[in-house]
């Protein structure tokens, strides 16, 4: 992906969420997924991510290839988000993988009265 087509993406999220109420004065946990050709260099990768804010997660998906889910607790900004990607793909890409993507849960507040 292109690094303007990237930052556009991440600034149309973002958008989205403060559209949506989304609460940005809070830490939460920021999904960052990565793809594999196999399991190994997968795991591998896994190994750079390890600590009390970080989760890593690797599964193999229908089509064979190996997903890996890093969780970074953080607070959802444009530049913290564009950094921890980049910190992801310097680990990912010498391993083969490429990155797919991040997200986010946001509570979805009770309307009702």
């Amino acid at each position: 992906m292109s690094t303007a087509l990237h930052d556009d993406v991440s600034n149309g999220v973002l958008r989205r969420m403060k559209e949506g109420g989304f609460d940005f004065a809070s830490f939460h946990p920021i999904e960052f997924y990565a793809l594999f050709p196999d399991e190994e260099r997968a795991r591998l990768a896994t190994r750079k991510f390890r600590g009390e804010s970080f989760h890593a997660l690797v599964t193999e998906r229908d089509d064979g290839v190996w997903h890996l889910q890093v969780s970074k607790v953080m607070f959802a900004t444009y530049h913290g988000i564009d950094d921890f990607e980049h910190d992801l793909e310097s680990v990912v890409a010498p391993l083969g993988g490429k990155l797919d993507g991040w997200g986010v849960t946001q509570e979805v507040r009770n309307l009702q009265p």
